[in-house]
């Protein structure tokens, strides 16, 4: 019974409730065969898809399937690309937090730290007005979890993956580091490693922050539309990638 009400409150709130009022208008126009009727439906369509997890599976699977964490990673210094963190939230020993995304991040290469005891390079500044600064917050982070504050070096200019390809290598030539560890989301590494590559930088790519299951499953929560679904932010890497390779 829980799957049947969530089945339909899929498709009463945003945004299936906008894919549903746009197939009702449909149907009317098309009963009054209107010439607005089909390019409608083609529009309610291409909505319908955008929003539901089976499209966003899709999309991401590729992106985050492309590398593997290696079993024994070798490098000289970690290198972790920001991704999100919010200003002035209350945390243990200070102010601020790594989104979901840059936490994940955080957590592998605290992991990984445990393993090589290599130094790490956090590398994110402050996107946006009410953003925090990515880097700084996670160095705060790390310390509390024990590693020294001499292990870790702060890049915080960037705000864009160019911009952490440009300001890393910066950091790395003067630390004379040439073997980096990329870590970052599974489906941001393609992207990641690519803008990397163009800058000169040859990296052992780490994929963490995987958004979906390895497999994928169908059961009918897969066609319902959704908030925050993976399609756009797959959808953003493709062009992204794109936009870099011109």
């Amino acid at each position: 019974m829980a799957y049947i009400i969530k089945f339909i409150y899929g498709f009463l709130l945003p945004p299936g409730l906008f894919v549903t009022v746009l197939a009702l208008l449909s149907v009317i126009l098309f009963r009054k065969k209107s010439k607005w009727a089909i390019l409608l439906g083609a529009v309610t369509c291409l909505m319908y898809l955008s929003f539901i997890p089976l499209t966003g599976i899709l999309l991401v699977h590729p992106l985050e399937n492309h590398y593997q964490p290696p079993e024994k990673p070798k490098g000289d210094v970690l290198v972790m690309l920001g991704g999100g963190a919010t200003l002035g939230t209350p945390d243990l020993g200070g102010k601020g937090q790594l989104s979901g995304n840059a936490a994940n991040r955080l957590l592998t290469t605290f992991r990984l730290y445990q393993k090589t005891h290599l130094p790490i390079i956090l590398s994110g500044g402050k996107v946006y007005p009410d953003s925090g600064v990515e880097a700084e917050i996670g160095k705060r982070q790390l310390m509390a979890l024990g590693v020294p504050a001499n292990k870790i070096i702060t890049e915080t200019k960037s705000i864009t993956t160019k911009t952490n390809a440009q300001n890393t290598k910066k950091v790395m030539e003067a630390y004379r580091f040439k073997r980096p560890i990329l870590i970052t989301s599974a489906f941001h590494l393609p992207r990641a490693v690519l803008l990397f590559q163009k800058e000169g930088i040859r990296v052992t790519p780490y994929p963490t922050d995987y958004l979906e299951s390895r497999r994928a499953a169908l059961y009918p929560g897969q066609f319902v539309p959704a908030s925050g679904g993976t399609a756009f932010t797959a959808l953003k890497e493709y062009v992204g990638m794109f936009a870099s390779r011109f």
